[in-house]
């Protein structure tokens, strides 16, 4: 599963981080009430994902500012239940907001992880949140598996050099890809991009996508965010050549609660203005067939 959580900040000050604005005194006002109702939207979401079957063997999030607000969710929240341990390292994004995984350790033993830092400053971007790369085994798997999970630059009011950004991390990214030829990869985050956009020419020989390309589905009033009354794909999974056949088909988390009246995700904020809602994206996920 991956989910952009929007902005999973704690109510505390770091000072190393721009987080003023999620404070108790800053402009959103995020006060303790609204941050533990957001955690228990989260595990709303996640055991709604669940469903009757097992809970999700990984869980890729971004968008969490820390340690804490992970140990809260996985520990102190209703999700608690479900006894997901995590992974997570801090980057250098100025925010603070990052890309962690949730799994649970009773279908996923990890063996090890890896931050792989994107080079921004020395091409003349700002610091933006490093790739996660996990690996690992799984009962139901016949060999290793391996996450790599992120969250691209952004595209807002970025034009060409957020572009540019965008392209030097998925240069990084396979430069990762490359390393692992053969195996079994499974791929997803918050790339900041639609199905057709340049960077997945750069990724499509490496890496198999499991979103909707044709136009006709793109028409649709479907995807994982809603922007100027438009829907778009922005969020991905992708899988190697070698996974793909044990891939079952990808599915968008349009629960009616993650949903406005309008038919829209129902966000946390609307700029400054405080909704109460689970995110400004859906969740994705993917069910791999057993061995």
């Amino acid at each position: 599963m991956w989910w952009n959580v929007e902005n999973l900040f704690d109510c505390q000050h770091d000072s190393l981080h721009d987080d003023l604005e999620f404070l108790p005194e800053g402009i959103h006002h995020w006060t303790r009430g609204r941050y533990w109702k957001k955690l228990d939207n989260l595990s709303r979401t996640i055991a709604a994902v669940a469903g009757d079957d097992d809970w999700p063997m990984a869980i890729g999030i971004c968008e969490v500012e820390n340690d804490t607000v992970l140990r809260d969710l996985t520990r102190r929240s209703p999700l608690r239940i479900a006894r997901y341990a995590y992974i997570h390292e801090e980057s250098p994004d100025p925010r603070g907001i990052d890309v962690a995984m949730l799994y649970d350790s009773l279908q996923f033993r990890p063996l090890g992880h890896q931050a792989i830092r994107i080079p921004s400053v020395d091409h003349g971007h700002p610091p933006t949140r490093d790739i996660l790369y996990v690996w690992g085994l799984c009962p139901t798997q016949p060999d290793t598996l391996h996450f790599i999970m992120l969250h691209l630059p952004s595209r807002a009011g970025s034009g060409r050099q957020g572009e540019a950004h965008r392209k030097l991390a998925v240069r990084t990214l396979c430069t990762l890809l490359d390393s692992l030829q053969d195996k079994s990869i499974l791929l997803m985050g918050d790339f900041n991009a639609e199905p057709r956009d340049a960077i997945f020419r750069i990724i499509g020989d490496r890496m198999i996508s499991l979103m909707p390309q044709s136009r006709k589905e793109l028409r649709r009033a479907q995807g994982t965010y809603y922007f100027q009354h438009l829907w778009g794909f922005l969020d991905h999974i992708l899988v190697s050549q070698r996974l793909h056949p044990r891939c079952k088909e990808l599915k968008v988390g349009r629960f009616p609660f993650l949903l406005t009246e309008k038919g829209t995700p129902w966000r946390t904020y609307q700029g400054p203005v405080y909704k109460g809602g689970f995110s400004d994206h859906l969740p994705i996920w993917v069910d791999l067939s057993s061995r």
